[in-house]
């Protein structure tokens, strides 16, 4: 059951469900409707009560993983770390939040930001092969995208392979809440490659959960699987159809 923690989420999805049936509300008429549900006179009263909440409440810290860097265009906006309270199989899941709701001002502000928790690694092991990235995502509220990505850079710096999911329309980035949910990149390591990159991010407002992370070379399975995302035939030339997922280079 709902609490009046929960009323920013609460408005949220009276906003979403009433646009559905073509009525067209603001977010802050939204949070006003929900305070009354509550049976305070506005919604400046409930945030006051969500201000005290929130401050008598035990901070949690976030320990960095060993190895795992944070990193993003906006990695302030955001707090990364061990989870302790979320187990993943034999070990912990590493989580990203935002630290900003959809309807604060600063959210408004984050011009689509995103954080990072990644790691580099040597590519020689793996040049010229067929290597597969595995981990599980949950996601909580996400206003935005969480997904995995994977990149090889050469000597110079520059990228020379890259996926991210985002351009998925199937088996693609996690939004709004859903469980924990298997996704895999499979990317083929040029020979010309030094480093690879790896990790999983969160852009825009939520919390984003992974665990279970796994770099090794393809199987032929893998290799199967990265052939059904290529399309048989050339579609949507005329650019008619968006793709509705940005894309961010990590």
């Amino acid at each position: 059951m709902r609490t009046f923690r929960d009323a920013k989420a609460m408005a949220k999805s009276l906003r979403e469900e009433l646009g559905r049936r073509g009525t067209a509300l603001s977010h802050g008429d939204c949070l006003e409707i929900v305070a009354r549900l509550f049976g305070l006179d506005n919604w400046n009263v409930l945030s006051a009560r969500l201000t005290v909440a929130a401050e008598s409440a035990p901070a949690v810290p976030l320990e960095r993983p060993a190895g795992w860097i944070v990193s993003g265009s906006k990695p302030h906006l955001y707090e990364a770390g061990i989870d302790p309270t979320t187990p993943h199989g034999d070990g912990r899941a590493a989580v990203i939040r935002c630290r900003y709701a959809e309807g604060d001002p600063i959210y408004a502000a984050m011009e689509k930001g995103f954080a990072t928790l990644m790691q580099s690694v040597a590519a020689a092991p793996y040049r010229g092969k067929r290597v597969c990235l595995i981990a599980e995502l949950r996601s909580r509220d996400i206003v935005g995208a969480a997904t995995l990505w994977l990149r090889a850079d050469a000597a110079t710096g520059r990228s020379v392979a890259f996926d991210n999911m985002e351009e998925r329309s199937v088996d693609g980035p996690l939004t709004g809440t859903q469980g924990w949910t298997g996704r895999r990149i499979v990317l083929d390591v040029p020979e010309t490659a030094e480093s690879l990159h790896f990790g999983f991010y969160l852009r825009g407002s939520g919390e984003a959960w992974a665990g279970g992370f796994e770099l090794r070379e393809a199987s032929s399975e893998d290799g199967e699987a990265a052939r059904a995302r290529i399309s048989p035939v050339p579609v949507n030339l005329d650019f008619a159809e968006p793709s509705g997922r940005s894309v961010i280079r990590t």
